[in-house]
């Protein structure tokens, strides 16, 4: 049974934009109107994302300029932020606004500028981006982002042998879907020896294992399952699953496993009354390379240990049997913060509506989105599917 309907979505390109946030967000938010055919006035509330405009463009209280910018003025306005995971947690409050029957339409979507059009450069955006690590036991280190998930991936290795050599297939099969995709980021394919041959960040990884820093918005309509069928094409959501894990790293049991990943999968499935061997295509959260093969496991698409072996074997490119960020993901798509979240829900439903142009999956009916923030102790995960 449907918790909600997506019938209307839309993003900006993601990339580097000189926009203000109000219309980079409004780009977005009209085009997820047009789909859904419906105007400002059957909306009745905004769930919005975003994570860092305080800190890089000294923009705060943003939700109710981004509301006025289209046309919401006077309606409810909640703003979210959970790091990377910002707009999945929105999405994921105007699904259970709509179930509840709390409001009936709603707009669910985020914004985010993270390249140096904010005049920040790579050095001070990362150490903002670092804000979201532990204050104390972490962030003193010198600890940032690309060193936290270079530790999960060493962990991982050490565990079941995944090599750099399967890492740089993630990038260059996300690099191919990437290509195809004229809102990503980067358009450009790469190869397997390029990736080795990169400077190295953080080890395991290179500079082709990171993802990019993006500027980009992206947004929804949700409506209640009742109303949906009033609707042309509906996406259903079927299940919404939302988990967190222990802070600091260093606390966590197991961190390669990315225990808040399964436990909000599991919960995600049970709503949806599906298994991970009932998904068709999936979008998961790979700021970093070894990120996506920690999350196909961790979502059940793959066995535990085997995410390196399937990247490497061509299992989750767009032809293979379980396809991943055909979108290009957060590798080549790009990764605005705020928006990203809302971004693999505009995929999954422009996937099971076949309407994604040159990246379309062949006979998909069912997706997952896997959105992630921090250091993984904050996922959200969602299964979206065709309307019976």
């Amino acid at each position: 049974m449907a918790r909600a309907s997506v019938v209307g979505a839309g993003m900006t390109k993601f990339g580097v934009h000189d926009t203000p946030l109000q219309e980079l967000f409004g780009e977005a938010a009209f085009e997820a109107f047009d789909d859904a055919g419906v105007g400002p006035d059957e909306v009745e509330a905004l769930y919005f994302g975003n994570a860092m405009g305080g800190q890089t463009e000294n923009v705060t209280h943003l939700g109710p300029q981004c509301a006025s910018h289209v046309g919401l003025a006077g309606k409810p306005v909640q703003r979210f932020e959970d790091a990377c995971a910002t707009s999945a947690n929105a999405f994921k409050n105007a699904v259970e606004a709509v179930e509840s029957g709390r409001h009936d339409v709603v707009l669910a979507g985020g914004v985010e500028r993270c390249t140096p059009e904010t005049g920040k450069d790579t050095d001070e955006m990362t150490r903002i981006f670092a804000s979201a690590s532990h204050r104390q036991y972490e962030q003193p280190t010198g600890l940032t982002f690309p060193g936290v998930f270079a530790l999960l991936t060493k962990r991982h290795m050490h565990e079941h042998g995944t090599t750099e050599e399967q890492l740089a297939h993630v990038a260059v099969k996300n690099h191919g879907h990437g290509s195809l995709n004229p809102k990503a980021h980067f358009g450009k394919e790469t190869t397997v020896e390029e990736a080795l041959d990169g400077p190295i960040v953080a080890d395991p990884f290179r500079l082709m294992d990171c993802c990019p820093f993006s500027d980009g918005a992206s947004a929804v309509v949700v409506v209640s399952d009742d109303l949906a069928d009033s609707f042309d094409r509906p996406v259903d959501v079927t299940g919404v699953g939302h988990a967190t894990d222990i802070v600091p790293l260093a606390d966590k049991e197991t961190p390669h496993v990315t225990k808040a990943a399964r436990d909000a999968a599991s919960e995600a499935y049970e709503q949806a009354g599906v298994s991970a061997d009932d998904v068709d295509f999936a979008e998961v959260h790979d700021c970093f390379t070894g990120a996506e093969v920690l999350a196909s496991e961790a979502v059940g698409l793959v066995e535990d240990g085997q995410g390196g072996v399937a990247a490497a074997e061509g299992r989750t490119r767009r032809d293979g049997d379980i396809p991943i960020n055909a979108s290009g993901g957060l590798k080549a798509k790009g990764h605005p913060i705020g928006a990203t979240g809302v971004a693999q829900i505009v995929e999954l439903a422009e996937q099971v509506r076949g309407e994604a142009g040159e990246h379309q999956l062949d006979g998909v009916s069912r997706g997952v989105a896997h959105n992630l923030g921090g250091d993984a102790a904050t996922t959200v995960v969602s299964v979206m599917e065709a309307r019976a």
